[in-house]
């Protein structure tokens, strides 16, 4: 089960970053994270209601609370880092940055959870995703993406994600994922309102329209959908297995990234995402 999770988190996660980037035209990155927040909690409380993982909260150790605070802290620095960065920069080359906290979550997992089975093939996948992940910035002739701001925003976007699901790990140990994912999304969205609040973006919600709006909605239920089977996936799977599958996002997102923005690949940046599928297969297969 916590595989299948794993490629539902992949496909939810890469609809998720075209949903934003639709939502995001014309609105403030910060504010539509904000609003975008406010959906994936509501749908996470209802997860928690209906599974009965509320039961779990006189159970919460405060070790286990640290660390979801934690992790709902750089997730949220993480997803505005994210966000600006897609605002600015082609979808293709954002998620291709992204992506590349793998390499650090993986080093992570093997160092903090022992997990060094097959440690050679580990290494070799991650020097082939890591490869890729530059091949992919490639610039391709004719791009968007003028404004070079975005390569800073998506790198530290990279790392903050890196520690994400490292502190999540700990978080979820000994709570019901569920419950774990709703705690951390109340941070995210104190983190969100209050750089909102800050900058006075909040004014602006009257100008967002009705359709920018409706992606942002629809951008936070996919986010919801694609946490909860993902914290689901590490919980009860191997850490250094989920976060390759989880990346393969990279595949959706490209794909409905030509679709519908009409951005196409170099040949350079073909042979980065097949250098990142095969990196992210290896270690499926050996992990």
């Amino acid at each position: 089960m916590w595989f299948f999770m794993a490629i539902l988190s992949a496909f939810f996660a890469g609809i998720t970053t075209i949903l934003a980037k639709c939502g995001i035209k014309h609105t403030s990155s910060n504010l539509a994270t904000a609003i975008r927040t406010v959906s994936i909690l509501i749908f996470s409380i209802i997860i928690v209601l209906l599974s009965g993982a509320f039961r779990d909260i006189p159970y919460i150790t405060g070790e286990s609370l640290m660390y979801l605070v934690l992790s709902g802290l750089v997730t949220g620095i993480s997803w505005i880092l994210y966000f600006k960065a897609l605002s600015i920069g082609d979808v293709n080359k954002v998620v291709s940055i992204d992506k590349c906290s793998v390499v650090l979550s993986m080093l992570f997992a093997i160092v903090l959870f022992n997990e060094t089975h097959n440690l050679l093939y580990k290494i070799v996948s991650i020097v082939l995703i890591l490869i890729g992940t530059i091949l992919m910035i490639h610039k391709r002739k004719g791009s968007n993406s003028t404004n070079k701001s975005w390569i800073i925003y998506a790198s530290l976007s990279a790392v903050f994600a890196s520690l994400t699901s490292i502190l999540g790990k700990f978080g979820v140990s000994n709570i019901d994922s569920n419950l774990g994912t709703a705690i951390r999304t109340i941070v995210i969205l104190i983190i969100s309102w209050a750089i909102v609040f800050f900058t006075k973006e909040y004014k602006e919600i009257r100008l967002i329209s009705k359709r920018e709006l409706t992606f942002i909605l629809l951008s936070g239920v996919s986010t919801g959908a694609s946490w909860l089977c993902y914290y689901y996936a590490i919980k009860y799977g191997i850490v250094s297995l989920v976060i390759p599958i989880d990346k393969l996002s990279i595949l959706v997102s490209i794909m409905f990234s030509y679709i519908v923005f009409k951005e196409k690949l170099s040949y350079k940046s073909f042979i980065g995402l097949m250098l990142i599928v095969t990196g992210t297969i290896l270690i499926t297969i050996f992990a």
